[in-house]
């Protein structure tokens, strides 16, 4: 009888292995016997008997099969209750979860499982490849030792990062945009640094967010309504955004109003925590800087790019910042720039600067502007605007009879999408051909939501490699079907805003994101560079957001700052590339306490992450394939228990319920 129902699947396999081998001795007999003869009558009844017998062996596995399904539940479910916010508690572990496969409780040599201990409370907060001591070992030339710098195999953690005491879950949306737990970002110093400008303020238990920032007086929402009166902000055309220096993300979160996704970004630097406050808001956001590598962005992502009192310094090494901002921009695109210098003869004596330094800045931002090929749309208060164009047809043949005339194009030969660890190059990059003046480099894109589903222009041109137009649609039918399926067996609380910052770490064309655009959530798409094609710019072209990342590295983001992790086959990829059991520890870094995982993989590589998490105080089951339990591709999904560190003689331990 069979033993579990892989071996009733073999057994099965082998039977019909050994029927068509019979059926193919019976053809040979046929046509070496004569008719009539004893020989093929004694087949004739040997065969009989063989049919009679295997579809008795056939029924028996069928009956099997479905009586052991039965007994194990059916499809893992991860139940509402069994994510509902607690505060400083236990979290119920009595998830609705059910499992077609048993796992084995040790590993494959019969060792114990890994238990890996909470860290010392000092790394509630670690971000590993933004570490501020660390950064001290690199120049501070350009900024380089506040970019990105991850730490050796042997200075890797292997343990879990503790949440603050006192941690709750964010509010839902919308009301995350406004107020923010005290205790799930312990920081008052930007409640008294940024007082005047708004920025955030302390309200016993709660942070407000009043929608303050370095831009207006009036707050994020005249801001946005000034600027919505010189570019389009309001018919789709403009849907991906890019703020550099962003503070606590108020330009973005009121962005969203208009249905514009904004990246932010800002260093881990003296604003402490001005990105860990952006995402505990529920806005996209993540750690960076314009330093000396390229923004871990493809070409031609952003149809608007923004710095309001930034700090970066544009006119300096060449242009070189105006330089990236012009590689990610769109062709058309915006560029806005506030405050100093703009306007700065009216403005100088609030901003105690004199008048010959900003005049020296504003006319070195100017003439950067112009060498891009960027036009001036209109300067209106403290506020300027230009818009790169449509094409380099005039660009490259200006630059063709200047070759003196500083910044060059750039080689065709380099590929710009090139962005993990790229250094700046000092160069032009190129636009795609054009026929005609007015024709759109790259292909128009349609207005936002139309060009979620539309034929992205790399995909239409032939830019991807191996990707047609029907593989496309086909794509995006099929992360439809996935999701409904996450939605109604895997994990139901998708579907009434329990989730709002959701990861998708290998997001192929961003087919997971485009299924859940009607929710209340957003969707970090990251692209590894291993993948076999880089998609990234495609994603972009479809209104969402993302980035390149390596996942053996650490994320450039805070502990806590994601709800959901979705990973589709990233343990294949990595399983031979560094040790898996880091990118299961940064995953559980980045997620919050009672946030939910999904991991879509081989049935024998989700065994091997299921050993491992069986040690990180996960609750987990492994769930059948949307298409049944006979496609080797499983999914496991996951919960991270409710536990908390408690500040003890210097060490971090469990507060609260945990399960082990």
């Amino acid at each position: 009888m069979c033993k579990n129902q892989n071996s009733e699947i073999h057994y099965c396999t082998e039977n019909l292995t050994i029927f068509a081998h019979i059926e193919t001795l019976k053809s040979v007999d046929f046509k070496m016997g004569k008719p009539g003869s004893p020989k093929l009558v004694n087949f004739d009844h040997a065969r009989r008997r063989r049919i009679t017998w295997l579809l008795v062996v056939v029924g028996l596995c069928c009956f099997f099969y479905t009586l052991g399904s039965w007994q194990n539940g059916g499809t893992a479910a991860l139940s509402d209750k069994a994510t509902n916010a607690k505060a400083c508690g236990s979290v119920t572990t009595a998830l609705d979860f059910g499992a077609h496969h048993g796992l084995a409780s040790t590993t494959n040599d019969g060792s114990k499982i890994e238990q890996f201990s909470p860290c010392d409370m000092k790394y509630s907060e670690v971000t590993p490849c933004e570490d501020p001591q660390r950064a001290l070992k690199f120049p501070r030339e350009k900024l380089e030792y506040r970019e990105r710098h991850c730490p050796e195999k042997d200075e890797l953690l292997r343990c879990l990062v503790p949440a603050p005491p006192g941690y709750k879950n964010p509010f839902p949306w919308p009301k995350s945009r406004d107020y923010a737990w005290y205790a799930n970002t312990p920081h008052k110093e930007l409640t008294v640094e940024k007082a005047i400008q708004k920025w955030v303020q302390y309200r016993g238990e709660k942070l407000y967010f009043p929608g303050g920032g370095t831009f207006s007086a009036g707050g994020a929402d005249k801001y946005i309504a000034d600027i919505a009166d010189l570019i389009p902000l309001d018919d789709g055309s403009i849907r991906t955004a890019l703020d550099t220096g962003c503070g606590v993300a108020s330009w973005g979160a009121y962005l969203l109003k208009k249905n514009i996704l904004a990246m932010s970004f800002a260093p881990r630097d003296t604003h402490i925590s001005q990105i860990q406050f952006a995402l505990e808001r529920g806005v996209p956001a993540i750690l960076g800087i314009m330093a000396t590598i390229r923004l871990p962005y493809p070409a031609r992502s952003f149809d608007m790019a923004h710095c309001s009192r930034c700090l970066i310094p544009w006119g300096a090494t060449d242009n070189m910042y105006l330089i990236e901002v012009d590689r990610v921009l769109r062709p058309g695109g915006y560029w806005i720039l506030s405050g100093p210098p703009i306007n700065w003869k009216k403005h100088y004596k609030g901003w105690e600067r004199t008048q010959e330094d900003l005049k020296a800045e504003q006319d070195t931002i100017e003439d950067g502007a112009r060498r891009l090929c960027w036009k001036k749309v209109v300067e209106k208060d403290n506020l300027a605007i230009w818009q790169k164009p449509l094409n380099h047809m005039e660009c490259a043949a200006f630059h063709k009879k200047n070759p003196t005339v500083s910044p060059r194009m750039c080689s065709k030969l380099e590929h710009p999408d090139h962005a993990w660890y790229r250094k700046l190059e000092a160069c032009i990059t190129p636009l795609p051909d054009v026929k005609s003046k007015n024709e759109v480099a790259g292909g128009e894109l349609a207005k936002f939501p139309a060009r979620v589903n539309t034929i992205p222009p790399r995909i239409a041109s032939g830019s991807v490699p191996l990707m047609t137009a029907q593989e496309f649609k086909e794509d995006a039918e099929l992360w439809e079907k996935r999701v409904k399926y996450y939605k109604n067996h895997l994990i139901p609380p998708l579907t009434n805003g329990r989730y709002r910052n959701i990861m998708d770490m290998n997001a192929g064309l961003g087919g997971f994101a485009a299924a859940l655009v009607k929710d209340p959530v957003w969707v970090m798409n990251a692209m590894p560079p291993e993948a076999k094609t880089d998609t990234l710019g495609v994603i972009f072209e479809r209104g969402f957001i993302g980035t390149y990342q390596n996942w053996c590295e650490a994320f450039s983001t805070y502990p806590r700052t994601y709800d959901l992790i979705h990973a589709d086959n990233v343990f294949s990829m990595y399983q031979d590339r560094c040790d898996i059991t880091y990118v299961l520890l940064e995953m559980d870094r980045i997620l919050r306490p009672e946030g939910a995982v999904l991991i879509r993989d081989e049935v024998d590589v989700v065994n091997k992450v299921m050993i491992i998490t069986q040690g990180m105080r996960w609750e987990c089951r492994l769930a059948d394939h949307e298409e049944g339990p006979f496609i080797r591709e499983k999914i496991l999904v996951c919960v991270k228990t409710y536990w908390v560190g408690e500040i003890k003689a210097a060490n971090a331990t469990l507060s609260g319920d945990s399960s082990d």
